[in-house]
């Protein structure tokens, strides 16, 4: 895989994205303006070198590094430096700010989707919308969720790197030992519900289901599908709307089995609940496509579904990552970033990238392909998730100030969890807390 969504979804200080918007205005070169032409002039022949960030673990970076000597190899003037970029992932967007007010930033980078509005906001990003839109690209091959995230403020910054989407993952043998039906598509909460007050057995310190409350954007990404099946939305433009009836409604869909039925482990790092499942003590995990490579190793025989349902509508939440080229104002750059970007996340290299390190393929076309094929054979569940993607029908906000709202919601749904908070008294605070953070 090419990172764990633990490492993905580790809480960032709130200061990260404040530094990112001082960097735009403030040292260095200042904001560029409008980079939709930051390719123009490009001459294909041209000795160039490019710098790439992949963000990646050193397994995965062994596979970056191959891929682009296999791009080099057909590309002889052209030459990629290669590198993690920082200690993690995570480390990134603190490192590309300081880029930005010192001019050492790279040409590509791996970034967090909801790191885009503020990356954005930094003007140094190239403008890719007509490029993507031309027919060649084959942009509506990837999913709409990932579309979306790559644009900030009506401009694609970036091209999807990775894309993902929760799913109920559940253990046969404990659903066999207690007699309870598999989950199906078809499940509402009340269903899920259920189930988890079932399996539930303290003597053995087995959990129906479990939820982070961390406070990251673990504990936050996963009530947003059930606010959009409530009808409810994140924002309204760019003030809070989370409070909504729906999302009271959502949160106390998940404080009943915390709080009441005591069927759900709440787990204070967000780095528990997947071992807890992989060893028999949770029998459903809310979780993406991440999790089946730790679940082979534990040797389980497991299941996949869509998330329960609200009267029907199963919409769950992607959380796609991307690869921001950035503008040094040197044409050949530009040209040969996008050029190498384009290669990397066509169909026939993706199966060498994604599907080789086990995440779901970025493209649709990669369905019928062998790679695919193989890639499901070794992860049954990976069908399921890629099937998953269409019910993947909104994204977080790419906009400033999605990180510090994030962790406000993230601790309002640890508050109420936890029993310290009513829905809607912990809602309307973490709105409260955020609406000066978000851009007017």
């Amino acid at each position: 895989m090419i990172t764990s969504r633990r490492g993905r979804l580790t809480r960032l200080l709130a200061v990260t994205g404040t530094a990112l918007l001082l960097a735009a205005c403030t040292g260095g070169t200042g904001d560029k303006g409008d980079k939709s032409d930051a390719a123009k002039g490009y001459d294909p022949a041209a000795p160039v070198t490019i710098t790439w960030w992949t963000g990646q673990t050193s397994e995965a970076e062994q596979v970056a590094e191959k891929l682009a000597a296999e791009y080099q190899t057909a590309h002889p003037n052209v030459t990629i430096k290669t590198s993690a970029g920082a200690s993690t992932t995570d480390e990134l967007l603190t490192k590309l700010s300081a880029g930005f007010t010192g001019g050492n930033y790279p040409d590509i980078s791996y970034a967090y989707g909801n790191w885009a509005g503020d990356l954005a906001a930094s003007g140094r990003t190239q403008d890719l919308t007509s490029y993507v839109n031309d027919p060649s690209f084959g942009w509506t091959e990837m999913p709409e969720a990932a579309r979306t995230v790559a644009t900030a403020d009506g401009k694609v910054i970036g091209i999807p790197a990775l894309v993902d989407n929760l799913a109920l993952i559940y253990n046969k043998k404990l659903f066999d030992a207690k007699g309870v039906a598999y989950p199906t598509d078809e499940w509402s909460w009340e269903d899920f519900r259920e189930a988890a007050k079932k399996l539930t057995d303290p003597a053995t310190n087995t959990y129906g289901t479990a939820y982070s409350v961390a406070g990251s954007e673990d504990t936050t990404w996963h009530l947003w599908p059930l606010l959009w099946q409530h009808g409810g939305k994140i924002l309204d433009g760019t003030k809070p709307a989370f409070n909504s009836d729906a999302g009271v409604q959502a949160l106390e869909k998940l404080r009943v089995m915390a709080v009441d039925d005591k069927s759900m482990y709440l787990d204070q790092t967000d780095q528990k609940y997947g071992p807890l499942f992989n060893s028999g003590h949770v029998a459903m995990m809310l979780s993406g496509p991440w999790s089946l490579l730790e679940i082979k190793d534990a040797k389980l025989d497991y299941g996949v579904a869509f998330l329960p349902g609200v009267n029907g509508d199963h919409q769950t939440v992607s959380g796609p990552d991307l690869w921001v080229l950035f503008d040094h104002e040197d044409a050949n750059r530009a040209g040969a970033a996008r050029d190498f970007i384009k290669w990397l996340t066509s169909a026939q290299t993706d199966a060498k990238w994604n599907l080789a390190v086990g995440n779901l393929p970025l493209r649709s076309t990669e369905k019928d392909t062998p790679e695919f094929a193989a890639y499901v054979k070794e992860y049954p569940g990976g069908r399921k998730f890629f099937d998953n993607l269409t019910n993947a029908k909104q994204a977080r906000p790419t906009i400033p100030g999605y990180e510090v709202m994030s962790r406000n919601v993230g601790d309002a749904i640890a508050r109420v969890l936890q029993g310290a908070a009513s829905p809607k008294e912990a809602l309307d605070e973490a709105a409260r807390k955020s609406a000066g953070a978000l851009e007017d």
